[in-house]
């Protein structure tokens, strides 16, 4: 009969079970950080005016997603009219950024799931940061159809833009993982 110890030093041991522990562990830190982030920046109940004055990170990342998206509708020749939380295209239509529409939680997964899959920490790291990138470009993608074409109204199948968003990324991210396995384990193995 084992020991307790022995049992869970067999089960860490196993790369399945690491992996899943590792991977979920990851993205609840990441996650719950950007919302505990969130929650100390914005005035009423913990509040830290330092950290929300000068390393506000999430108001530099909302401004960032405004900013990108105006431009570019600016540079089809659409008049935009922009403040720290909301665009609106003059004729068309306009979103107000809440912190859910970030992808905060689309990138705490992604990332969670490079930091916890073994392989190189190289191939990883830059598989992380083309896939953050990518993600953020797909967001102000969306940003401007949103802008130009959304009506609330207007659902899809019932369903809004955000929902539509994320089912499509989750989609795309676990496809772009799986090709970059195969890639992985074929070059490891090469």
């Amino acid at each position: 009969m084992t020991s307790t110890s022995q049992k869970l030093k067999n089960t860490w041991a196993n790369p399945y079970i690491k992996f899943i522990i590792l991977f979920i562990g990851t993205y609840l830190i990441l996650n719950y950080f950007n919302e505990f982030y969130i929650g100390i920046t914005s005035k009423g109940g913990l509040y830290v005016p330092f950290l929300d004055e000068h390393l506000n990170y999430i108001k530099w990342w909302r401004s960032f997603s405004i900013e990108s998206t105006a431009k570019i509708l600016r540079y089809f020749g659409h008049t935009v009219l922009t403040n720290e939380i909301q665009l609106k295209v003059i004729g068309r239509a306009g979103f107000k950024l809440v912190y859910s529409c970030l992808g905060y939680g689309i990138m705490s997964a992604f990332v969670a799931f490079c930091i916890s899959f073994p392989s190189p920490f190289k191939s990883r790291f830059g598989f992380m940061i083309m896939g953050l990138i990518w993600i953020q470009i797909a967001n102000i993608a969306r940003f401007v159809l949103i802008s130009l074409y959304w009506k609330r109204y207007n659902t899809f199948f019932g369903l809004d833009h955000h929902t539509i968003f994320n089912t499509l990324i989750y989609l795309l991210l676990a496809i772009c993982c799986y090709l970059w396995i195969r890639y992985s384990v074929r070059k490891e193995n090469a």
